[in-house]
């Protein structure tokens, strides 16, 4: 936790909160060690961050005062389209993009993607919040992305991406193509990353034809938790 999150209803005044839950309090007294007089690094959800000074440890929770000055790091220029990963690998790919300061996700299905899938429970609103947050407090920022879900392909590609692509480059990345992956852009940029074996050919023609471009990373077929960090670094 580089950062202490803080929701508005933590807010006790402008300058001022009280944090109750056990986990963020276990961990600013267990792991941090915070005493009294400590200053923390804290941000409030959806605006600045700054520090929280600890006024008190109560039975209750925390007592801090805020100074929040700093905006958030900026966001990446980027629309990230991935068809639904597993379960247990959403997880984590949910943490990395909020981490790394994607802002727009659009989760969509795919012929490679199971059924199953769309029935997990990490799909829940509750669920897809607690881990952006996690990723939010690893990369310290604190804008949600916006997650979107998708569970009919072509009427997306051909209904609502041409709308999303507006104004970017689009480029889906697809290891049987020519092109090389570009790297350290200067602009807006809308990313479709395709599930475990990659888009299928149709799936990719669907794509082209609405404007994407295939580029390809190399000799190297990676997992989806690793091709979405890879390609953020390499493209920004």
């Amino acid at each position: 936790m580089n950062l202490i999150l803080l929701s508005p209803d933590d807010l006790t005044s402008s300058h001022s909160a009280f944090i109750s839950d056990a986990r963020r309090v276990t961990h600013i007294k267990n792991i941090h060690g915070a005493v009294a007089g400590d200053a923390l690094k804290v941000g409030l959800l959806g605006g600045n961050m700054g520090t929280g000074k600890v006024i008190a440890l109560e039975d209750g929770g925390i007592r801090l005062e805020l100074d929040l000055p700093q905006t958030p790091p900026p966001a990446l220029d980027l629309t990230l389209v991935l068809a639904l990963p597993r379960p247990k690998m959403l997880r984590r790919i949910l943490q990395t993009i909020s981490t790394l300061g994607v802002k727009k996700l659009h989760l969509i299905n795919s012929y490679r993607v199971e059924k199953s899938y769309w029935q997990t429970p990490f799909l829940e609103a509750a669920s897809i919040h607690e881990q952006l947050l996690l990723g939010l407090e690893q990369g310290c920022d604190t804008r949600l992305p916006e997650v979107h879900l998708h569970k009919r392909f072509k009427p997306f590609v051909e209904d609502e991406l041409p709308g999303l692509i507006a104004g970017s480059r689009a480029l889906v990345a697809h290891p049987y193509t020519a092109t090389t992956c570009p790297s350290q852009i200067d602009y807006a940029l809308t990313l479709a990353v395709g599930p475990e074996g990659g888009f299928i050919e149709y799936e990719i023609a669907l794509l082209e034809k609405c404007g994407f471009e295939a580029v390809h990373l190399g000799e190297r077929i990676m997992r989806v938790e690793t091709a979405v960090p890879y390609l953020l670094g390499r493209l920004f």
